[in-house]
């Protein structure tokens, strides 16, 4: 099991989040960053998070919560970045941020709300590396996992086994000790904030990597 440890808190300050999970030993570090305009919340610019990096030598996760995710790619693909992920729902046309995040030698993801269904997205499952599924509406932490999405992960690790596609599947939003054993089977990465900045967060890392 992946852990990517997300630094979005209204508790604990950003760079006290991301000292928290480099000494968590978290694969990567999530960077939830949104325009105000996708979602009604902003987070962090492209320069705050380029100064975030000097206290961590994690790769960066990042999630674009942004109507305009094109104005953002140059600009990670420049840091230590893993993934690009962005929402289905943000965009006109998937295909061309897909090709631009690839072009840039980044893995990309892409993002579904809680409301939106799996097959909306079904044709682009063989061209991403990773599809993040969304258990909270996204923008705000601390929010509570909704058992509604569960059935998505299930219908993922079937089309991907049946199709033999390549995306690993990764879910955000109220990811606790509690909502973590009802999808630790069907996926690869979990994100989490609350949770692991609440506490001793190297052994509750390391309680969901057993569980593997």
């Amino acid at each position: 099991m992946l852990i990517s440890g997300s630094i979005l808190s209204d508790k604990v300050s950003t760079k006290d989040a991301v000292k928290c999970m480099e000494n968590a030993n978290v694969d990567y570090l999530h960077i939830d960053v949104m325009d105000g305009k996708f979602v009604e919340n902003k987070s962090y610019t492209i320069k705050e998070v380029m100064d975030l990096t000097k206290y961590t030598n994690k790769q960066l996760d990042i999630h674009l919560m942004v109507k305009n995710p094109l104005r953002y790619i140059d600009a990670f693909s420049m840091l230590n970045t893993a993934y690009i992920t962005f929402h289905y729902e943000a965009v006109r046309n998937p295909d061309e941020i897909i090709d631009s995040i690839k072009n840039k030698g980044i893995k990309v993801g892409l993002s579904i709300k809680p409301k939106t269904n799996v097959n909306e997205i079904e044709k682009y499952l063989s061209k991403v590396d990773l599809i993040l599924i969304m258990s909270v509406e996204p923008g705000k932490s601390g929010q509570s996992f909704m058992d509604s999405v569960i059935y998505k992960t299930e219908i993922l690790k079937k089309l991907r086994d049946e199709k033999k596609y390549n995306f690993i599947i990764n879910i955000d939003g109220g990811i606790n000790n509690e909502s973590f054993p009802k999808i630790k089977d069907n996926v690869d990465m979990v994100v989490s904030a609350s949770y692991l900045l609440s506490g001793n967060a190297r052994e509750k890392v390391e309680s969901f990597k057993k569980c593997n």
